[in-house]
């Protein structure tokens, strides 16, 4: 990975906080690295700790080293892998904690933070299994209608990315946007990416680097007191007539 980056011993081990002569040992295994190298190395490369000691980067095909350098090790099944935090009531079963609208701004800090997570509203879905993780986030916005402003929306929460398939939707939580409810198309291995995608073609899909991803949470069912409509919006219309006139027009210049 050194060589790969174009770093000496010397400007690998000035990055690391070490001496040449100590580098170089590592590299040639007369000694093995502390725990305190092994976490300035992973950051440093953006690679687990469970990789740099686990996997013999030399035996990698040239694919799976792209995807290290860019930053999704595909050895770690989600990215920045970590322990929920969550919560239990007086019968030791897990809640479902309940994140307000009011409340998604400080969700994109405290979300690992259980003082945090332990003042947000619970309440209990009997018909969701015991032992599945559970939290319902309040969206907000037209990009996921049929599911309105305002829906309450309870996803399941997802450890291994790579058991993700293209076409279901997910609440997925950057901290670049925080909680955004989208149907998700999962580009791991050829980009280390989720496209995300709305309901609502108003809106433009956008891809996010899995790195920048800090939870993900399949879609389970929402609740709201507002009933779906069944008539098609006049914009919506308007919208779909619209790409029809272009396609026709492009048709026309084809054919001369």
């Amino acid at each position: 990975m050194r060589k790969r980056r174009g770093k000496t011993q010397e400007d690998l081990a000035t990055i690391l906080g070490l001496k040449r002569p100590t580098l170089n040992n590592y590299e040639n295994r007369v000694s093995q690295p502390t725990i305190d190298v092994l976490i300035s190395s992973s950051n440093y490369f953006n690679v687990s700790i469970d990789t740099l000691v686990k996997v013999d980067l030399e035996k990698l095909p040239e694919s799976q080293l792209r995807q290290l350098e860019r930053g999704f090790d595909v050895y770690l099944k989600g990215s920045n892998l970590r322990v929920l935090t969550a919560t239990v009531g007086n019968d030791n079963e897990e809640n479902i904690e309940l994140v307000p609208e009011k409340a998604k701004a400080g969700y994109m800090t405290g979300f690992a933070d259980p003082e945090y997570i332990s003042q947000l509203p619970v309440f209990r879905l009997p018909f969701l299994s015991k032992a599945k993780k559970y939290r319902t986030f309040q969206i907000s916005g037209d990009s996921m209608l049929p599911v309105p402003d305002g829906a309450f929306v309870t996803g399941e929460f997802v450890q291994d990315w790579t058991t993700i398939r293209s076409g279901e939707a997910f609440l997925v939580l950057t901290l670049n946007d925080g909680v955004a409810f989208k149907v998700v198309e999962n580009r791991l291995e050829e980009s280390g990416t989720f496209r995300l995608v709305s309901l609502n073609t108003h809106y433009h899909p956008y891809e996010v680097n899995a790195a920048d991803v800090k939870e993900m949470w399949r879609f389970v069912n929402y609740i709201s007191s507002e009933l779906p409509s069944g008539k098609v919006e006049r914009e919506e219309l308007l919208h779909a007539l619209d790409i029809l006139q272009r396609d026709m027009d492009f048709i026309k210049g084809k054919m001369g």
